[in-house]
């Protein structure tokens, strides 16, 4: 079954909407500067609110190792997914740090671009068109990948079935795609899950 995962959710109401929809993760956004920024006493709040079960993700982008561990410590989050220029050191020492697993996110413009995320010591890829950008990219570019990631970059409930019919991707991440004029619909939301749970019975 592919795993689904809620991304960018800033709002209690966005909370109760995947505690009714029981995605796989969710996420929390801790890039200063982003439209869909959390502070971290925010987010230990909206976690609080949060079914059990359901792994609480935080986006980082070259964030202070030592913030990014505190927050695993604490249990804000479950997990940290980094998008920016940290190297296997940084992840291993993350992980050894805290005993938590760590997404490596990858931006796919090129064949040398899946091929670094194949080699990453990460627990798991993520890969993407850009942070937060909306857009899918060239999904052929990452024919040859064959370690487990999510899928994420421009999908909805409209396209999600097909692209994992043809990728078979692990986990698929949707945050642009479930909103409407820049906050989570529930009702988007709703038809992506649904999308990727009857696409699996097809």
């Amino acid at each position: 079954m592919t795993k689904i995962k809620l991304c960018g959710l800033t709002r209690p109401e966005d909370i109760d909407c995947a505690n009714d929809l029981c995605p796989d993760y969710i996420g929390f956004v801790f890039v200063k500067g982003r439209r869909r920024y959390t502070a971290p006493e925010a987010a230990a709040m909206l976690k609080a609110r949060l079914r059990r079960g359901i792994c609480a993700v935080g986006v980082f982008i070259d964030e202070d190792i030592k913030e990014v561990s505190r927050l695993l410590r604490e249990g804000v989050i479950d997990a940290a997914q980094l998008h920016g220029d940290e190297d296997d050191a940084y992840i291993r020492a993350l992980r050894k740090g805290t005993g938590k697993p760590v997404i490596k996110a990858f931006q796919i413009r090129s064949a040398r671009d899946a091929e670094a995320a194949e080699k990453s010591k990460a627990d798991i890829v993520l890969l993407d068109s850009g942070t937060g950008s909306g857009r899918a990219f060239d999904h052929a570019l990452i024919s040859g990948v064959r370690r487990p990631y999510f899928l994420a970059g421009g999908l909805d409930a409209g396209n999600v079935a097909a692209a994992i019919k043809a990728l078979h991707p692990y986990a698929v991440d949707v945050s642009t795609g479930i909103e409407t004029d820049g906050h989570k619909d529930f009702a988007k939301a709703a038809a992506f899950v649904d999308a990727v749970r009857r696409g699996e019975q097809t």
